[in-house]
């Protein structure tokens, strides 16, 4: 027997067996984290949903080009950085590495 995925389809309200654009291929992105605080379990049961996917694609022969965004600045950031007396920058960079060791010790692989 072969393996394969089935998911939600939440337009047609249904569950579906999976079926990629490109033969063997998947591209998936996922909305990142604003680093201005720590993450929480909300982040953490996201990405590791999305990890688990990634790593069945992978077991079913797909190549998945995973991508993630992580927001660099914007209103937040400058805002807590201000009342944390910090530079945005810094204050940033230290929230995402918080994020990624976070992540790293729940085993997660890193997106592209």
């Amino acid at each position: 027997m072969q393996d394969k995925l089935h998911l939600y389809n939440s337009l047609g309200n249904r569950i579906e067996e999976f079926k990629s654009l490109k033969e063997k291929e998947v591209s998936l992105y996922v909305c990142g984290i604003t680093p201005d605080a720590a993450i929480h379990l909300g982040h953490a049961f996201t990405y590791l949903t999305f990890d688990v996917l990634v790593r069945y694609l992978n077991y079913l022969g797909y190549k998945v080009n995973y991508t993630q965004n992580i927001t660099d600045i914007d209103d937040d950031i400058i805002a807590r950085s201000k009342t944390a007396g910090q530079n945005w920058k810094e204050f940033g960079d230290h929230w995402v590495s918080v994020f990624e060791k976070n992540m790293e010790a729940l085993n997660w692989i890193k997106p592209e």
